[in-house]
């Protein structure tokens, strides 16, 4: 979070469950600066935490242990929507 006063994102990929707070609250803080990819990884899978990351801003929600392949795909689908800066 202190980065993003000082560097701009176009993609976070975050944990939900943090040691000193939580991906969802990291992520509706920095989306509300300005839109970003957001990638949910986690251990946390029911339908509920997939809403809630959903509603938090985050595009996609992968379940521990991820596919990398699925997360290199999410990334290179976000780098192809990025407009040059």
């Amino acid at each position: 979070l202190e980065l993003s006063a000082k560097e701009e994102f176009d993609v976070l990929i975050s944990d939900l469950g943090l040691p000193d707070g939580s991906g969802i609250d990291l992520m509706e803080r920095l989306n509300s600066k300005r839109p970003l990819l957001g990638i949910a990884l986690t251990g946390y899978g029911k339908e509920d935490d997939i809403r809630k990351s959903h509603a938090a801003g985050f595009r996609h929600h992968l379940v521990k242990p991820i596919d990398l392949n699925r997360l290199d795909s999410f990334i290179q689908e976000g780098a192809a929507s990025l407009s040059p800066k």
